[in-house]
């Protein structure tokens, strides 16, 4: 997927004008490792990311670079035994969440802060319908709801699913529309930010293109809702994202304007990394690739 710029309003994700509302979410500093008998692996070191109502913000970088396992911190869902916070801070509409036990995390997961998963069929419950598996989520986090079934099926129709689908079983769906199920879920809670965690991986072109439509649709629906979108597609940021955080080895080495970034990398590794998503071929008839190391530090 190229980075050239989409036509005026087919496409394109327009920014929302935040202005210099608060953080909705904020990391300070924030240093994760996985500890293990050999010692700590540190997978995000010094990150500091902010997140403002109604933005659309990307977090790239390579695999391993430290993009899911920062996405998981912000909802506390770090392995309990092996990831740890090590330096830092996580604030959440300006509440300190970093040092939260696993009751209080459990408040603010969905609401204010929900996610979609990159595989769904290893998130949703194989043998609970659909309809029941939306119906957990409003019952949860939405308990202004008395009747929960008309919720259900307006989630299922604002995520463009048909009301059969509350009926089904989870391998009964293909993978599009189970991605669907899981944007139900996590809309179910009301949050103010959905974190997409790799959405469209394993999906075809087609598929992709819907479900990157249909989150589009829903942020200017839900007006204020925020989007931490993470990602390797850097076509797909183009075109979805304002703002861009770059990880390369745990580390945020470039942050911006997303089209100012992409359009003019600062840092060797953001250039890299442009390059490559532009898949075109060099003298050899090879796709270009990525080699040697680059220093996480700003040149």
């Amino acid at each position: 997927m190229g980075l050239s710029a989409p036509s005026e309003g087919v496409g394109s994700s327009a920014p929302m004008q935040v202005g210099g509302s608060a953080p909705l979410i904020e990391t300070d500093g924030l240093s994760i490792g996985y500890r293990s008998r050999a010692g700590v692996m540190m997978a995000v070191q010094r990150a500091s990311v902010v997140v403002r109502p109604g933005e659309s913000v990307a977090l790239v970088g390579e695999s391993g670079s430290g993009k899911s396992t920062f996405a998981r911190a912000m909802l506390g869902l770090l392995p309990e035994k092996t990831g740890r916070i090590e330096a830092g801070r996580i604030l959440i509409e300006g509440r300190d969440v970093t040092r939260y036990t696993t009751a209080q995390w459990e408040t603010l997961r969905g609401h204010p802060i929900a996610m979609v998963f990159q595989d769904p069929l290893s998130f949703l419950n194989p043998v609970m319908r659909i309809g029941k598996q939306i119906a957990e989520s409003v019952r949860r986090h939405d308990p202004s709801v008395r009747r929960v079934e008309p919720r259900v099926g307006e989630l299922l129709e604002r995520v463009r699913l048909p009301a059969a689908c509350a009926r089904a079983f989870p391998h009964e769906l293909s993978g599009g529309m189970r991605q669907r199920v899981l944007l139900a879920i996590a809309l179910g809670c009301r949050p103010r930010l959905l974190i997409a965690d790799e959405p469209t991986t394993a999906l075809d072109v087609t598929t992709q293109a819907e479900i990157l439509s249909l989150l589009r649709d829903l942020r200017h629906e839900l007006g204020d809702m925020a989007m931490l979108l993470i990602s390797h597609d850097l076509g797909v940021v183009w075109h979805e994202c304002e703002r861009i955080y770059v990880m390369f080895r745990s580390c945020v080495v470039e942050e911006g304007v997303t089209r100012e970034v992409l359009a003019r990398p600062a840092h060797p590794y953001t250039a890299a990394l442009v390059e490559a998503a532009q898949a075109a071929r060099n003298a050899q008839g090879q796709f270009t690739t990525i080699e040697g190391e680059f220093s996480t530090a700003q040149d």
